[in-house]
């Protein structure tokens, strides 16, 4: 039972979301961008230091005929850094279609899709939960 965090990568930005393991539900955090095509660790680390998650989950790509896309290996780069900066498990998850549910979430008239990538991390988060339970 604990708090963890979800990550949305992409090579420009990264959604985050944190979840609890007791409700299995997830809440988006904040949309982080790329600091000269690097994810910002010092952002990041603030954030684990302020969550003290006991997992992180990463969405990992699929394209619809189930092969991975073409990000996916940076995907799985992201994840192994994550693990070694931080001692802790990560997990990874079938992101597929979370980014097409997280505009309908945000709706057809929004303006901030900034909200669109830590709406994903909160989808491929409490898709993972939902898959434990």
């Amino acid at each position: 039972m604990g708090t963890l965090l979800g990550f949305d990568y992409g090579t420009k930005k990264i959604g985050i979301a944190v979840g609890q393991t007791l409700t299995g539900t997830a809440t988006p955090l904040t949309t982080l961008r790329a600091i000269q095509q690097k994810p910002d660790w010092t952002k990041i680390s603030l954030l684990i230091e302020e969550w003290r998650p006991e997992a992180l989950i990463v969405g990992l790509p699929y394209d619809m005929d189930d092969a991975e896309a073409e990000i996916a290996p940076l995907a799985r780069r992201f994840a192994r850094q994550l693990e070694g900066r931080y001692r802790l498990p990560v997990h990874m998850t079938d992101e597929r279609l979370t980014s097409q549910i997280a505009r309908q979430e945000l709706g057809r008239a929004a303006k901030n899709y900034e909200e669109l990538d830590a709406i994903a991390a909160k989808l491929i988060l409490e898709t993972w939960l939902s898959e434990r339970q």
